[in-house]
């Protein structure tokens, strides 16, 4: 793995991206993670907004911060994340 994009320290499995994922976005949704589905829809089924999920994003990256120097989720992949399943793939993707 290149040094400008990795720190020393655990790998981070993708059920550990998608509890990641599932707890943050639950904090920004107001709801139970357990409410959260993998196949769930951001707009369709969690009536999440751009607003959420670019706050998802934001606390993604400040989370995988320490452990992936410099691991950020460019705004152009952003459109193309339609469900929790894709944002945990995307994530787990750019980790591996």
């Amino acid at each position: 793995m290149p040094a400008e994009t990795h720190v020393e320290g655990d790998p981070i499995g993708r059920d550990e991206v998608l509890a990641l994922v599932r707890d943050r976005l639950a904090d920004i949704l107001e709801i139970d993670p357990s409410e959260i589905g993998e196949g769930d829809s951001f707009a369709d089924d969690l009536d999440a907004d751009s607003l959420a999920l670019i706050e998802l994003v934001e606390a993604i990256e400040e989370e995988l911060a320490e452990r992936s120097v410099g691991f950020r989720i460019e705004d152009e992949v952003l459109e193309d994340l339609k469900t929790v399943r894709d944002a945990v793939d995307y994530v787990s993707s750019r980790l591996g």
